[in-house]
């Protein structure tokens, strides 16, 4: 009985993970594998049912969506699908958020590096912070500063968190945090982005306070980095480890002797 029914391992929610890497290509011997499975799962009362699908079991696909499986997320190579042994069964979300950072990068106490988009889809120019979007795997930290170099050529140094902001109704329907962090600039020669960035320049802070193609939010953040303490990175013993882990403080705390 046992050769016609799917690899699978018990995860601690009382769900079933399928083991792809021993899971076979062949549509018919898959279909026929899945019912059985899926009556011995429901037998032992597991509740929901994992699948992941690379390229090669693309074929399986429409199979496992007939049996009650639905698309949980796709990424390039790879679609994880799940089946609801029991209704009321929970299954948590794939990534419901973009994570986006911009820098407050000061040449000196008064002087501020600014960049317009070349693209800005139909909206006027503006003048805003250098900063994107973090790649995966990458601390926060490490993205304003790579950030920053890509778009215009600057060296800087990451001083602290100072503030974010949470948006709903982003790019594909998701959510997206944006931290804005204070930098000081270690090099002061623009070489900007052409492909993406139009304008590039060091702006005084007396200017930019009051100049009309700046938005109420950037002035906003910039005069909040400007007067606040911020948070700096603290590694704390025993919890995780700086490869792993990035943890913001506020600036100026201690933490308690052990």
């Amino acid at each position: 009985m046992a050769e016609n029914l799917i690899v699978s391992t018990p995860d601690h929610f009382l769900g079933e993970v399928v083991d792809p890497t021993v899971l076979t290509t062949n549509p018919e011997e898959f279909g026929a594998q899945l019912a059985a499975s899926i009556e011995v799962w429901k037998a032992n009362l597991r509740r929901v049912v994992w699948i992941e699908l690379d390229a090669a079991h693309a074929p399986l696909v429409p199979i496992a969506a007939s049996a009650g499986f639905v698309y949980h997320h796709a990424e390039p190579g790879r679609l994880v699908m799940t089946l609801r042994l029991e209704e009321s069964a929970y299954v948590p979300p794939f990534a419901t958020h973009y994570v986006g950072v911009g820098g407050v990068v000061l040449r000196d106490p008064q002087t501020l590096l600014v960049v317009s988009e070349r693209f800005r889809r139909g909206r006027p120019r503006y003048y805003k912070l250098p900063g994107g979007a973090l790649l995966q795997g990458e601390h926060i930290e490490d993205a304003i500063i790579r950030e920053i170099r890509e778009e215009t050529g600057i060296e800087a140094r990451f001083v602290s968190l100072a503030c974010f902001r949470h948006w709903h109704g982003y790019r594909y329907g998701k959510s997206d945090i944006y931290f804005v962090c204070r930098l000081d600039a270690l090099t002061t020669e623009i070489r900007y982005q052409t492909e993406e960035i139009e304008e590039c320049f060091w702006m005084p802070l007396s200017e930019y306070f009051e100049h009309p193609e700046v938005s109420v939010f950037n002035r906003r953040i910039v005069k909040a980095v400007l007067e606040g303490h911020g948070m700096v990175i603290e590694p704390i013993g025993g919890y995780g480890t700086p490869e792993t882990h990035e943890i913001f403080m506020p600036n100026g705390s201690a933490a308690p002797a052990t």
